[in-house]
């Protein structure tokens, strides 16, 4: 990519988001949150950050979820600044990184509405950056061809969905297949546009991206153990690229619990030091004592491979590392207020630090 273009296109933007990621929550502020004794303190604290004009006019007492909201919305409104003001290509690419929230919403409201779920409750909770016009209408499926012919095939996501076609009904496991399916097609198309995009794009998303597959991998096999998903099924849903491409994808579609999972992660230098003292019971978030489960050990790993990304200039991995990290940083935000208001003082500290 030739970095004179670059600069006419989108050297702007990168200022931007440079400054963005100026303005992630300090180590120093991390510590003055963490030792907040209400919510009150911590939003006095937060007045400090960029979260500031989002939470000025919010009523006393504030709950975690109100935090969680003003916060996305913070980041939300950060984003389509960057998509307003974008130009073709990295107008696509930025296009690109919204197809993610389009599918997780999607496997929201047909999960909600499989359940009778109030379709306005429903689309509160979707993710603002992967609205499309057509989504309210997906509460009125009722089976998965419907939903592709009526609703989907004019969206970003239709050709994502055409490989879902053959599942027949919208019961629970289906839904999730469904739902592992797009991102496996999102991912490899993803993956595929940014290798065309050039150097240095391509070598900065590529790693992150295969990252990404590694790690989607691994939680479909430890998802899949207990449920009625076959190992051949298991495998048609690992994205066919990573760095456990494909020798390792092989191995993990026929093991049987976590320690096999161990031992294949084990063969990999990216992943070794990963599961050294992992505590395989435990759940996101150090809720197995003060110990970290497999899925924190990715999000450190995550955290490492998106700041790695801002060494370099003339890319557009720097977009897709910044929201990453912004979303690294109101879970660490949201999981502090979390441990506030449910007393849990002696957890406080087992967030993801950034800076």
């Amino acid at each position: 990519m030739n970095e004179i273009y670059f600069n006419a296109d989108a050297g702007y933007l990168e200022g931007i988001v440079r400054g963005y990621r100026d303005g992630l929550i300090s180590g120093a502020q991390y510590l003055n949150l963490t030792q907040c004794e209400t919510m009150d303190d911590l939003k006095l604290q937060l007045a400090t950050t960029d979260y500031s004009t989002f939470l000025q006019n919010e009523p006393s007492p504030m709950s975690t979820s109100t935090l969680s909201a003003r916060c996305t919305d913070a980041l939300v409104g950060e984003f389509q600044y960057l998509q307003q003001n974008a130009a073709e290509p990295i107008s696509k690419f930025l296009d690109y990184i919204t197809y993610g929230y389009m599918i997780d919403n999607v496997i929201l409201l047909i999960t909600g509405t499989l359940h009778e779920r109030d379709t306005h409750d429903l689309l509160e909770k979707c993710h603002p950056l992967g609205f499309f016009d057509s989504m309210p209408a997906l509460c009125v499926a009722t089976t998965v061809q419907e939903l592709y012919g009526t609703v989907l095939v004019d969206s970003p996501l239709a050709a994502y969905f055409r490989e879902c076609l053959s599942a027949e009904d919208l019961n629970e496991l289906n839904i999730e297949i469904i739902r592992n399916t797009l991102h496996k097609a999102y991912l490899e198309d993803f993956y595929a546009y940014c290798m065309q995009l050039g150097e240095p794009t391509a070598s900065v998303m590529g790693e992150i991206l295969r990252f990404e597959a590694d790690r989607r991998t691994v939680n479909i096999t430890i998802n899949s153990f207990g449920t009625e998903l076959s190992k051949d099924d298991r495998a048609k849903l690992y994205p066919r690229l990573g760095n456990m491409y494909p020798e390792a994808q092989m191995r993990l579609a026929r093991v049987d619990d976590m320690d096999q999972v161990k031992a294949v992660l084990e063969q990999y230098s990216e992943y070794k030091s990963m599961v050294v003292g992992v505590n395989l019971s435990a759940s996101s978030g150090g809720a197995g004592g003060n110990e970290l489960s497999l899925e924190d050990r990715f999000f450190i790993k995550e955290v490492q491979y998106n700041k790695d990304s801002f060494e370099q200039q003339f890319h557009y991995g720097v977009f897709y590392a910044w929201l990453r990290l912004k979303e690294q940083e109101i879970r660490n935000v949201v999981w502090i207020a979390e441990c506030i208001s449910q007393q849990q003082k002696d957890k406080i500290n087992n967030y993801t630090p950034i800076y």
